[in-house]
This record gives C-alpha cells, sequence and structure tokens, in this order.
C-alpha cells in the first residue's frame, strides 16, 4: 500500500452521518487494500482449500451492496451481479476477473448505495429483504453493511500481508 487516504470518521455527528462516515471509511479500506496491485496478485487465493482473495473480497461486496441497498429498497429481483441465483460464494471466484470489471461493479453498487441512502427521508425508511421475507429499516440495512465490511476487511489484511510476503516476518 502506498498511502492512507482514507478520511476518519468523526468523533461526533448525528446517527446517519456517523453510519454514512464509518461505511465509507471501511469501503475505502477495501480499497486502500487493494492499492498498487497487478490483477495476478489481487487473485492471489488465500491458503487452500480456501479459494479467498482480494478480487474475490471486492466482488463479493459489490454483491452485498447490491443485496442490501438495491434489492432492499429499489428492486426485490434485481439480479445478483455473478451469479445466476442468490449464490453470494459465486463472486469469491474471481479466477477470471480482473481489478477493472470488479472495481467497476463494486463502485457502482457503492454509488447506487449512496444515492439510495441520500434519497431516504430517514433511517426508519423501510424496505423489503426478499431472502428475509421482512421489511428492515435503512438504519438496519447500513448496519448490517458496515459490520459486513469490518468482517472482510479483516481478511483482506491478511490478504494484503500474503501478497505483500509479511506473513510471518
Amino acid at each position: 500500500m502506498t498511502s492512507d487516504n482514507r478520511i476518519g470518521p468523526p468523533s461526533f455527528g448525528s446517527e446517519r452521518d456517523m453510519l454514512r462516515a464509518f461505511l465509507d471509511y471501511h469501503r475505502a479500506t477495501l480499497a486502500m487494500k487493494c492499492e498498487g496491485l497487478t490483477d495476478e496478485e489481487l487473485r492471489r487465493q488465500s491458503m487452500p482449500p480456501s479459494t479467498l482473495s482480494l478480487l474475490g473480497l471486492v466482488r463479493h461486496m459489490a454483491e452485498v451492496e447490491r443485496a442490501w441497498f438495491r434489492r432492499v429498497f429499489e428492486d426485490n429481483d434485481a439480479p445478483m451481479v455473478w451469479s445466476d441465483k442468490i449464490d453470494f460464494q459465486a463472486a469469491y471466484d474471481a479466477r477470471l476477473s480482473t481489478r477493472d470489471e470488479a472495481f467497476l461493479a463494486w463502485e457502482a453498487e457503492v454509488e447506487n448505495s449512496r444515492r439510495v441512502e441520500r434519497e431516504a427521508e430517514s433511517l426508519d425508511v423501510a424496505g423489503h429483504q426478499p431472502r428475509w421475507g421482512e421489511d428492515v429499516s435503512l438504519r438496519m440495512v447500513m448496519v448490517h453493511v458496515l459490520l459486513e465490511y469490518g468482517r472482510h476487511n479483516g481478511h483482506a489484511d491478511f490478504l494484503r500481508e500474503g501478497v505483500d510476503g509479511t506473513v510471518g516476518a
């Protein structure tokens, strides 16, 4: 990684501002973990039997953004990006993927998610989560997606260390 240009979340602010800032911070963290790597390095998988790679994480988070913002608040039947059925695991298979393909999809979903959040009157706006068959609030969705990024950015730390050759050093 070349530099840390992330904007840290504020110490004070409204609930919505805090959720928005933490989500953007974690989105920037994932991008930072991928910074400066070639397609081959981004596709490098962790230890077998795992097929997890940084590029697979970017693809997966595109699916997460789509599933929780687009499918819940706009189109319950919106197709997934890399799967004909609701299979989040398909995104992890990045063997034939490129940085451009994965990042274009991820960035488009992030921008759509930001728009959905900005246009919502409040965090109490409800959408329908088709996988659960129940309504959920924007607040719940933002917290859930934030937790997804936190978990997957932890994986990204180890994957980046493996690419940089610092594991066990």
